[in-house]
């Protein structure tokens, strides 16, 4: 009985799987493994923006700028700069100026509102500051304090889109 070429089933078994490894291949000298073994699974990637969270124990000061998703739960002061949504829950506080896809407010937001293709001030929600978006819903029990300029497509020729409000239930739509 000869043996030879033949590696220790230790070595084998010791490699771990991981997601983010490449598949699994031999040594060029090494024989090929039976047709029949199963194929391992390939990592699937997600088109979806990563959200980033800031936790109501913490308190930042600084910049947000980026293309996922922010969620504030805790305290921040400055800039938020994202292509995707900014939600401030309730409890939590921001001072600075906005720039995001969609801007959801539980909390508390003191600063202006730019470029937004949504906001919705929910229910305990307080804004202090201007906002300037395609559509704005404001719920019942939430406090807005500043100018809203929703609706508008084009500001240098003064025509309006079809953006809408909701206010305390009503909507209103902007004449096209």
């Amino acid at each position: 009985m000869a043996i030879f070429n033949q590696q220790p089933t230790a070595k084998k078994e010791a490699a771990a799987f991981t997601p983010d490894a490449p598949p699994y291949r031999e040594a060029p000298h090494a024989t090929p493994e039976p047709a029949a073994a199963p194929a391992q699974p390939r990592r699937v990637v997600e088109s979806q923006a990563k959200e980033s969270f800031i936790a109501s124990e913490l308190t930042i000061e600084g910049k947000i700028e980026g293309s996922g998703h922010v969620r504030i739960a805790g305290r921040f002061k400055g800039d938020v700069n994202v292509q995707g949504d900014l939600t401030i829950e309730a409890g939590a506080k921001l001072t600075g100026g906005v720039r995001a896809k969609r801007v959801v407010i539980a909390g508390e937001l003191e600063g202006n509102i730019e470029l937004a293709d949504r906001v919705e001030l929910l229910e305990g929600g307080v804004l202090i500051g201007d906002v300037k978006a395609g559509a704005l819903t404001v719920a019942a029990g939430s406090r807005m304090r500043g100018q809203a300029d929703f609706g508008w497509e084009d500001k240098a020729a003064g025509k309006p889109a079809n953006g809408h409000a909701t206010i305390n239930g009503m909507e209103s739509r902007a004449a096209s």
